[in-house]
């Protein structure tokens, strides 16, 4: 296939992520289908990225995702230094036909500010698209920048403006479960497998562990620290920055009081083989948002590897889990509770079974079908699609 996509993940973490990293994965997964259908991709990233890909473009050495909670005038160059390094690539390289961009607000806008001279862009859409309002509300693109949602949830909560630039849905997949026999028996613990961060409601997760008597593991970065001795040194120093990120004052003062390295535990951030035994051994994975998620990877993750869970009924997540089949949809810690006691009925064949159409190759399918659709509608030679 003769077409070359530049893929812009940003300067927040590598490609893949070593440890968390939605979009990130999402990015890792996507490329290398990609690549696999002749596509030629340019990987716009962070020098520590090891995806493979035919071309890269680095202003950042090393990941810039322990900035994101500091002061706006502290870090606002981070994002626009990225995006020039994509301008001056494009500058240089007149053969990129699409950029498919995953940069929260400053990509689009970037590319938009471009005009005419702007290859036919896409974002992908990851977030809560009630969180820039003013953003999105007002956005365009000219016909040059459209967007693709990753749900139908996140797209009911897009402003008009915003729906009416998006040329299409593409579910979001993450890499297949590995071809290992299952665990024979499950541990007794449950897992939350996200970021910590208010939104994610590790803190509920706990009340409602504590509630049922099930022990519960926490698993991911606090203020992209994934390593909690490094988190405790940063905090000793009653001067470190870290004092100040949300996240860092709602694990202190919400979250770690509950950890009691029994009960509930946190394990810091873990990837590979770690988050592959995590999951086996865990009895359900618990999505407690109090935020309407678009995508919920981490759900997808779970089901794959015929895991239940059991999840607050916000964005994506009522149209992933299906209640009292793959896992439980919950209102308030209550219900988490008691939801954990009935997890024996859940198969994890019907787990599997669900997001078995949510693969790699058919997500790689839905982008080249949208890159046609840009390319069409910025009246350049249509892309060829298999």
């Amino acid at each position: 296939m003769n077409l070359t996509v530049l893929m812009n993940a940003g300067p927040w973490l590598s490609v893949p992520p070593d440890g968390y990293g939605g979009i990130e994965t999402v990015v890792a997964t996507l490329v290398p289908e990609l690549r696999a259908r002749g596509v030629r991709v340019v990987l716009a990233t962070v020098g520590s990225s090891t995806l493979p890909a035919d071309d890269y473009l680095t202003v950042f050495d090393e990941p810039q995702f322990r900035s994101i909670g500091a002061p706006y005038n502290s870090v606002s160059g981070i994002a626009h230094a990225h995006m020039q390094g994509v301008l001056a690539y494009l500058r240089e390289h007149g053969d990129v036909d699409v950029v498919h961009d995953h940069l929260e607000v400053v990509g689009p806008a970037v590319m938009a500010a471009m005009g005419g001279a702007a290859p036919p862009t896409l974002q992908t859409l990851h977030w809560d698209l009630r969180k820039h309002p003013d953003f999105y509300g007002t956005f365009d693109g000219c016909g040059r920048v459209r967007f693709a949602a990753v749900s139908q949830s996140q797209l009911d909560r897009a402003p008009t403006n915003l729906r009416e630039q998006a040329i299409g849905i593409v579910p979001l997949a993450v890499p297949q479960p590995p071809q290992v026999p299952p665990a024979p028996t499950r541990g007794d613990q449950v897992v939350v497998l996200a970021r910590i961060t208010r939104d994610k409601g590790q803190d509920l997760a706990a009340h409602a562990c504590r509630l049922a008597g099930v022990p519960l593991v926490l698993a991911g970065p606090v203020a992209g620290i994934t390593e909690p001795a490094e988190l405790y040194a940063h905090l000793e120093d009653p001067a470190d920055p870290l004092h100040a990120h949300p996240d860092v004052r709602f694990f202190l003062d919400e979250v770690a009081p509950l950890v009691d390295g029994d009960g509930v535990r946190w394990v810091g951030g873990v990837a590979g083989s770690q988050k592959e035994e995590l999951l086996g051994s865990a009895r359900a994975l618990l999505a407690p948002n109090r935020w309407a998620e678009p995508g919920a990877t981490g759900v997808v993750e779970a089901l794959g590897r015929g895991v239940p869970v059991v999840a607050t009924s916000l964005g994506v997540l009522p149209s992933l889990v299906c209640h009292g089949v793959t896992g439980y949809l919950a209102d308030d810690v209550a219900q988490i509770a008691d939801y954990l006691g009935q997890l024996d009925a859940i198969a994890p064949e019907a787990c599997r079974a669900s997001v078995a159409s949510w693969t790699p190759a058919a997500m790689a399918g839905g982008y080249l079908d949208l890159y046609s659709t840009l390319a069409a509608s910025n009246r350049v030679p249509k892309v060829a699609v298999r």
